[in-house]
């Protein structure tokens, strides 16, 4: 097969879907298909290394003040553009949109052109993720369902009424033969409110070979002693960063703690544990060194309620023998074992600080006891990216078969 993969941004800027694509593509070649990815140019100072024969780059505009992630604008200069570039290539099998904003129009626009059937991954909970970054998310969702509109006119997209999210995502999923998500707490809450059914839950993965690498020279064992804590992700208010700081200043802890990512919150992230000899700032590090760092660790912390449709961090974390600090009970629910649980997530935020806190102490005292709770075997063997790989293409046959 011609897979044509879509999404918001480069495969090669920071982001778990973009890790996921990229490995999503890795598997696919190797099982012997095409896979052609779509998505904007990158600017700023790693965009002369984001050059790739399989990508097709769209001319676009930085959207960010690092420059780290940019925007294709949805319309016919657009689709010519495309149109062009993909002549040069075999012809196309199946489109398969993993985007949520402009990918995801100029995706579906492309694929009711040509006649080609979309499997169409939903990754982002949008209401949640506006929300989290603006007060004025209600008419901001209006203005993207309007967007959305006009950007897929003539497209199926272009019927689904409401402004708010789900409405948002019935209309992006409604020109797709399949829909999938990466948990089941996401699929069964896209299928409640409409937005497609049923939803294929097909799991992000882990690098099989990546992962036995890292296995080999991790440790055999974790011994007991002073606890090592990691976070990571992107410093933006939905992961929830700066609350999990104040949380582990205030705990008190006897614990080092990393923090791998970057993103616009880092300052005031440094100011809270200013003058904290047990907190160290990583950067952005590589999908290697990362996977390394959470397989050295005691506990990873993840701290985002609500937003993750995922959360593929404690699944890595699961798959490398790590145990995880779940903010989140869906995620915690998903991953079944091997991990301390924070309450509160349906309180205040003062009161879901102080769950955090207490969870922190406690997991703190289990690691350095060495009680620490065991991951799950099967989520470990049913995270790898080989069997999520088989898992897609069974859904790409099934569409292909009509």
């Amino acid at each position: 097969m011609h897979i044509v993969f879509f999404g918001d941004q480069h495969l090669d800027s920071l982001g778990g879907a973009q890790v996921s694509m990229r490995l999503q593509r890795e598997f696919l070649e190797r099982a012997g298909h095409t896979v052609t990815v779509v998505a904007p140019k990158m600017h700023g100072s790693r965009a002369s290394d984001a050059s790739d024969p399989a990508n097709v780059d769209l001319p676009s505009v930085p959207i960010t003040l690092d420059r780290e992630y940019s925007m294709s604008w949805p319309g016919r200069a657009t689709d010519r553009f495309l149109d062009r570039a993909m002549t040069h290539r075999p012809p196309v099998d199946l489109v398969h949109v993993q985007a949520d904003f402009w990918g995801a129009f100029i995706g579906h626009r492309y694929a009711a052109r040509h006649g080609i059937p979309v499997v169409h991954t939903m990754h982002n909970r949008v209401d949640v993720g506006i929300a989290a970054v603006t007060p004025l998310h209600r008419p901001v969702l209006g203005v993207l369902n309007l967007w959305r509109r006009r950007a897929l006119h003539g497209v199926a997209s272009s019927r689904v009424d409401g402004s708010d999210g789900w409405a948002f995502l019935r209309g992006i999923a409604s020109g797709a033969s399949a829909v999938t998500a990466p948990s089941t707490h996401f699929a069964r809450r896209l299928e409640e409110h409409g937005v497609f059914s049923p939803v294929d839950v097909v799991w992000n993965g882990i690098d099989d070979d990546v992962r036995e690498e890292t296995l080999a020279s991790a440790p055999a064992e974790r011994a007991p002693g002073r606890p090592r804590f990691v976070w990571l992700g992107r410093m933006s208010p939905e992961k929830r960063l700066l609350p999990f700081l104040q949380a582990f200043v205030e705990s008190g802890v006897d614990a080092d703690l990393e923090i791998i990512g970057g993103g616009a919150q880092r300052p005031a992230a440094e100011k809270i544990v200013a003058g904290t000899a047990n907190v160290r700032f990583a950067g952005k590090l590589s999908y290697q060194d990362t996977l390394a760092r959470i397989a050295a660790a005691d506990a990873l912390v993840q701290t985002s309620i609500g937003f993750e449709t995922q959360g593929m961090t404690p699944f890595e974390a699961a798959t490398l023998g790590t145990p995880s600090v779940i903010s989140d009970p869906d995620i915690a629910a998903e991953l079944g074992g091997g991990l301390w649980a924070v309450p509160g997530a349906a309180g205040t935020e003062e009161q879901r600080k102080a769950g955090l806190i207490d969870t922190l102490r406690r997991a703190a005292s289990d690691i350095a006891a060495g009680d620490a709770p065991v991951p799950m075997r099967e989520v470990s063997e049913a995270f790898r990216q080989s069997s999520r790989t088989a898992a897609m293409i069974e859904v790409y046959e099934r569409v292909l078969a009509g």
